[in-house]
């Protein structure tokens, strides 16, 4: 004869079992041990970064310098401190360090929260480890490919006629570079940003579309201080892809508003 209580007991997939459950204390140890592994990982990255990052100079000034030949000028840069391109290669060697670590980062951070989730969370969370990475280097690239020709040839060719002859600095040049191309990588991150939000019911598709015009003039603003120039062209280029990204989140979070839909509704039916 079958046991009552076991019948009337929930089952409970095998696929849905989280992980082992952690003392709030195991939790900071271990969070602990991931932020060193990742810094000595970030570390070594940099050191790598030291070798390579003097030809990596000459990439991050190839548009400045194509700027200045079509302008007709002398393509070469500047540094006004002893220890200013001193300064610019030990910073460049951390940037590269922390982008040669990042998938050793990012597994990190994978090892961290994977023990608390259930088996489906983790292949959304997988998902969304690769979609930021994506997303961050795609937004670089359109900022080296497309943003930087069409600000760097306005800003040099707005003083030609003039009294005024444009001499960059090394060092202002790479703080420009590093404010358009990481702020282009993170404007990108909109699609997870919306995801994240639509996961915790703050937004949905409906509310996203019916403040579209609220979303332009935040776009809008964006493109205004991460471009330095006030073109206009250069400001449209800017907010063309990020007006698709938003579009691109309107889906994301309709397909996450359609899964919890879903979810709640088999867990009705499961009562």
């Amino acid at each position: 004869m079958t046991n009552s209580s076991q019948s009337d007991s929930p089952i409970v997939p095998a696929q849905e079992e989280p992980g082992a459950q952690m003392t709030f204390f195991e939790h900071l140890v271990e969070l602990r041990k991931r932020i060193i592994n990742s810094l000595i990982a970030i570390g070594i990255g940099a050191m790598a970064g030291w070798y390579v990052a003097p030809h990596f100079v000459n990439w991050i000034v190839e548009p400045v310098k194509q700027a200045l030949i079509n302008a007709h000028l002398e393509p070469k840069l500047i540094y006004t401190n002893p220890t200013g391109y001193l300064n610019m290669l030990l910073t460049l060697s951390i940037y590269i360090g922390i982008v040669l670590a990042s998938p050793i980062v990012l597994h990190q951070i994978w090892l961290f929260v994977a023990p608390a989730l259930y088996k489906h969370e983790r292949g959304a969370i997988t998902g969304f480890l690769f979609s930021t990475v994506f997303l961050f280097l795609g937004g670089i690239a359109f900022g080296y490919f497309v943003m930087l020709p069409y600000m760097l040839n306005f800003l040099v060719k707005i003083s030609l006629g003039g009294p005024i002859t444009p001499l960059f600095s090394i060092n202002e040049y790479f703080d420009l570079i590093l404010l358009v191309l990481l702020g282009l990588g993170l404007v990108f991150e909109t699609p997870i940003l919306i995801f994240f939000l639509s996961l915790f019911g703050i937004v949905t598709p409906q509310f996203l579309l019916k403040n579209f015009r609220y979303a332009i003039l935040v776009i809008a603003i964006v493109a205004a201080v991460v471009t330095p120039t006030p073109d206009a062209t250069t400001m449209l280029v800017f907010m063309a892809p990020m007006v698709g990204l938003y579009f691109v989140g309107v889906a994301v979070s309709a397909v996450v508003v359609r899964k919890r839909k879903r979810r709640l509704a088999e867990a009705a039916e499961a009562h």
